[in-house]
């Protein structure tokens, strides 16, 4: 049992809200979040209401005292920013770029379309992953992609095949995380309706697909293992250390598992996991890792009702201590970010932005 710190030595910090869209008849989703200095922050998603769904940025250059909202012309799906200024947005039809810290944005025309995630190693050199099997990478900023051959090599169907993670531990050494996961007949209709059906089915494991890169991207190594969830979320730091996030369905023991990662040997062990805490992001600074996630309530792990936000922190990855959360704050996922002054923000996907203050 992984030991957990509540009560006694809590800390002083709280993580306060400094942004809630709460209009009637109307909700905003966030989808990610990113600060390109202290002061400037930019969370992109859409606003529902009615039936309509606007995509849009929200924007701060106070350091999160004041907010606005801005239209963008496609839905967002993540960000990526290289320094204060250049960035990406990635949205279902393409690539936009960036060189206001997403005041701005202009479409790159060549780019490729259904992807979920871009990073970039420098204003030249980067990668896009999404759906359909697709993995790309452009050596000209954008202007063109081209294929990452070895992303087609996994004998997976494409239509159920997804990269969904890029991750590197330096300059020279990273990987893509994918999956194939072709859906079962019980899977037509959401967990949420039938609580008693979905939590008597089993988990099925399915084909987790990495790609690694020891030169910087030049060449890519594929390799396949079937496993249970979805690798969802990775990050390491200078020294090759890391944390991994799997993300399991409401039929697995528990909702989400922490991984150590070990850069060097690819291994990994478990510093985490609970059956009433749903982790959805992870994030390490110097000396301390936390963990963003909801609560779970009842025996359902995953549905569209808003839960209470939890996040937890740790200085050994062994102990980990529930952290002061504003009693408002609630979601189905939460996005962990930090400043370049080590200032930290979360994000949920019910329009709240917090930030970790003494």
């Amino acid at each position: 049992m992984l030991a957990i710190s509540a009560g006694e030595g809590v800390c002083a910090e709280k993580w306060r809200v400094q942004y809630f869209y709460d209009k009637n008849h109307s909700s905003l989703a966030i989808n990610d979040l990113a600060f390109t200095s202290p002061s400037h922050g930019v969370a992109v998603g859409h606003i529902d209401e009615n039936s309509d769904s606007r995509p849009v940025s929200v924007v701060t250059d106070d350091g999160g005292a004041h907010w606005t909202i801005k239209s963008v012309k496609q839905m967002p799906i993540s960000l990526f920013f290289l320094d204060d200024g250049l960035g990406w947005m990635v949205t279902p039809k393409g690539i936009w770029k960036t060189e206001e810290g997403g005041r701005s944005w202009r479409e790159l025309p060549k780019s490729p379309k259904l992807m979920i995630l871009v990073r970039f190693l420098d204003e030249q050199h980067g990668f896009a992953v999404g759906s359909n099997k697709s993995a790309y990478q452009t050596v000209d900023g954008g202007k063109t992609w081209e294929p990452i051959a070895a992303a087609e090599e996994p004998k997976t169907n494409p239509e159920y095949t997804v990269y969904n993670n890029i991750t590197f531990a330096n300059a020279t050494s990273g990987f893509i995380n994918g999956y194939s996961n072709r859906p079962r007949r019980d899977d037509q209709k959401p967990a949420w309706l039938d609580a008693e059906d979905t939590t008597t089915r089993r988990e099925w494991p399915h084909m987790s697909i990495m790609l690694t890169t020891n030169d910087g991207g030049k060449t890519w190594k594929s390799s396949t293992v079937s496993m249970f969830g979805r690798i969802t979320r990775a990050m390491f730091r200078p020294d090759g250390s890391g944390l991994g996030l799997i993300e399991f369905t409401d039929t697995f023991k528990w909702p989400s598992e922490v991984h150590r990662l070990y850069s060097e040997t690819g291994k990994s062990d478990i510093v985490y996991n609970a059956k009433d805490r749903d982790i959805t992001d992870v994030l390490l600074q110097p000396g301390v890792a936390y963990l963003a996630g909801v609560e779970v309530v009842g025996r359902l792990q995953h549905t569209p009702i808003p839960r209470k936000l939890k996040i937890l922190k740790s200085t050994d990855l062994a102990n980990w201590e529930e952290m002061d959360v504003d009693y408002h704050a609630e979601g189905t996922r939460a996005i962990l970010r930090a400043a370049s002054d080590g200032t930290l923000w979360v994000a949920t996907d019910t329009g709240m932005i917090l930030k970790l203050v003494e």
